[in-house]
C-alpha cells in the first residue's frame, strides 16, 4: 500500500510538472516606464507584444523594432509578436479591407518584417471598425493567417468583447455595437487565428459614468460567451493593469458655448498610489466587482478612481486555470501595481 501511495504521489508531481503553464502575454508601449517594466520582469513574461507597427489604407506598413528590447528578449528567450494597427481611421480600414492589392501589400510587409527580425508572428489590433465590415475583417484574418502559417509564423487577434452578440437597448450600446463590438465574428476569427486576446477591459470608459474597468461579473459573462465560439486553448483573457480617474472638466468649450463635461483619464499605479496618499483616500474593495476603488473631493466635488490592483489581478488570473484558458493578455507594461509580479511565476522556457 505504501508503495502504491508513493506511486500516486509521484504521478501527481510529474503531472503537475508537465502541466501547461498559462501564457503571460504583456503589451509594451514606447514609454520609458513600459520599457523599464519589461526589462525588470522579462523572466515572467511569456510573450511580448509591442506596439510597433501601423498600416494605412493602401496597405503600406510602417514601423520597426526597438533593438534594445529585441536584445533583452533574446537574452531571456521571450518571443516577440508585434501589434499591427490601423493608422488611417475607420474609413481607411474599410478601404483596406475591400482592396485586395492593398491587403497583399500589408501581408507581404508583415512576412518580410517577421523574417528579418525573427518575430513569432503578428497580432492584429484593429479597433473602431464598422459592424458592416465584419465578414471583410474575417476574410483578412483568414488570408493573413494562411500566409503567415506557410512561413512558420503565427497570427493572434485582439478582439473587443461582444456578448450578448447583438446591440443592446440604449443608444450607447447601439454605438458600441456599430463601431466596436459588432465587427468581430469570434467563431471565424477563432478558426483562423492561433490566439484570440479577449480584451475584457474598459467595461466603463472615458465615454461612460464611473464604474469598474473590468468588473468580475461582466468579465465572466464575456468570457463564457467567447468560449461558446473560441476553443479555450486559443483564448487569452484580457486583464487591465491601468485604472480610470473620473472628474468634472471645464464646462466652457473652445467655441465659447457651455455644456456638461464629465471627464475621465487613464491612471497608472505610479499615479494612483501617490494620489491616495495626497488625498488621504480610503481605498475600498468591491467584493462583487472584485476591483478596488476610492473617491475624494476637490473643490467640493467628488472624483472617482477605479484601480485594477494586485488583488484584482490575482482574482482574474485565477480564472485562467478555472476555465482552462491559454493564458492572459495584460495591457500595458508600466501601468501595473508592482505587487502584480508577486502573483506570477517565472516562465518555463
Amino acid at each position: 500500500m505504501k508503495r502504491f501511495i508513493a506511486f500516486l504521489i509521484a504521478m501527481f508531481v510529474c503531472g503537475a510538472a508537465f502541466a501547461k503553464q498559462p501564457d503571460a502575454l504583456f503589451y509594451l508601449m514606447g514609454t520609458p516606464k513600459s520599457l523599464n517594466s519589461f526589462v525588470a520582469h522579462a523572466d515572467k513574461i511569456g510573450l511580448l507584444v509591442p506596439t510597433w507597427y501601423g498600416v494605412d489604407d493602401q496597405g503600406l506598413v510602417n514601423g520597426g523594432p526597438n533593438r534594445y528590447v529585441m536584445d533583452i528578449a533574446k537574452d531571456h528567450r521571450v518571443p516577440v509578436m508585434p501589434i499591427i494597427s490601423m493608422s488611417a481611421g475607420r474609413k481607411g480600414f474599410h478601404d483596406l479591407l475591400h482592396d485586395e492589392t492593398a491587403k497583399q501589400h500589408m501581408i507581404d510587409s508583415m512576412l518580410q518584417q517577421a523574417e528579418e527580425h525573427g518575430y513569432a508572428g503578428f497580432q492584429f489590433d484593429f479597433e473602431n471598425i464598422s459592424w458592416t465590415d465584419r465578414d471583410a475583417f474575417s476574410l483578412l484574418a483568414k488570408q493573413t493567417a494562411e500566409a503567415l502559417h506557410k512561413h512558420g509564423f503565427k497570427l493572434s487577434i485582439a478582439v473587443v468583447p461582444n456578448a450578448p452578440g447583438h446591440a443592446g437597448e440604449g443608444q450607447f450600446a447601439k454605438w458600441m455595437w456599430q463601431y466596436w463590438r459588432g465587427a468581430y465574428d469570434l467563431a471565424a476569427l477563432g478558426k483562423y487565428a492561433d490566439l484570440i486576446c479577449l480584451m475584457t477591459y474598459d467595461q466603463h470608459t472615458r465615454w461612460t459614468t464611473p464604474g469598474p474597468v473590468d468588473g468580475m461579473p461582466w468579465v465572466i459573462a464575456q468570457l463564457k460567451y467567447a468560449l461558446t465560439m473560441v476553443p479555450k486553448e486559443k483564448l487569452s483573457l484580457g486583464i487591465a493593469l491601468y485604472g480610470y480617474h473620473w472628474y468634472t472638466g471645464n464646462p466652457v468649450r473652445e467655441d465659447g458655448t457651455e455644456a456638461s463635461n464629465i471627464k475621465a483619464d487613464y491612471i497608472d499605479a505610479d499615479e494612483w498610489m501617490p494620489l491616495i496618499q495626497e488625498q488621504h483616500a480610503n481605498v475600498q474593495w468591491d467584493s462583487v466587482e472584485h476591483e478596488s476603488w476610492f473617491y475624494f473631493y476637490r473643490d467640493d466635488m467628488r472624483e472617482w478612481v477605479f484601480i485594477p490592483d494586485a488583488h484584482s489581478f490575482r482574482d482574474r488570473y485565477a480564472l485562467i486555470n478555472q476555465y482552462g484558458l491559454e493564458g492572459f493578455c495584460a495591457w500595458v507594461l508600466g501601468s501595473e501595481d508592482p505587487k502584480v509580479w508577486d502573483e506570477l511565476p517565472v516562465m518555463q522556457r
